[in-house]
């Protein structure tokens, strides 16, 4: 069934409207400072009528070789403001005590992001930087996310392929 806007959405909204729904699949993981790993994902945006950001959430698990759950990993919450203007302001939450603020261009199904701010907890892991891209490629959602932290400079550390589900 192909994707439909819906009618209350803000118009506000049309730039980012392709995100909306349930999003699933698996991807990769690397960084200097652990061994490589492959991660399954679930992305969700939705919205509210009359308001002008997508909620978004996302959590990610340990895959094994067969492509088996093994244990959580990453959860981050957050809302996504599209500008007038064409660019995007993106919020993040992490309970491993790190909040950060993106900013970045909308280009009919591409997103480009990178962090403005990033604050952290005394407890949370050093980083200090980010860049996101996500496209949408023949109806799947791709997206990598480039960081810098531990003291290592920005690179790549995950990169994921999802697809779109109903429920």
């Amino acid at each position: 069934m192909p994707f439909e806007i819906p009618d209350d959405l803000d118009p506000a909204l049309l730039p980012v409207a392709f995100l909306l729904g349930r999003w699933v699949g698996a991807g990769l993981g690397q960084y200097p400072t652990i061994k490589d790993f492959r991660f399954g994902q679930e992305v969700s945006f939705g919205y509210v009528p009359g308001k002008t950001f997508l909620d978004y959430e996302s959590r990610s698990w340990l895959l094994d070789e067969q492509g088996e759950k093994i244990r959580p990993l990453a959860r981050e919450h957050g809302y996504w403001r599209p500008q007038p203007d064409g660019t995007l302001e993106v919020v993040l939450a992490h309970p491993t005590g790190i909040v950060e603020i993106w900013h970045g261009e909308l280009d009919n199904g591409k997103i480009e992001l990178r962090t403005d701010a990033v604050a952290r907890t005394a407890t949370a892991k050093e980083y200090s930087s980010g860049h996101r891209l996500y496209g949408l490629v023949k109806g799947d959602l791709l997206w990598t996310f480039d960081m810098a932290a531990m003291g290592q400079p920005l690179q790549n550390h995950l990169a994921a392929q999802l697809k779109r589900t109903d429920g």
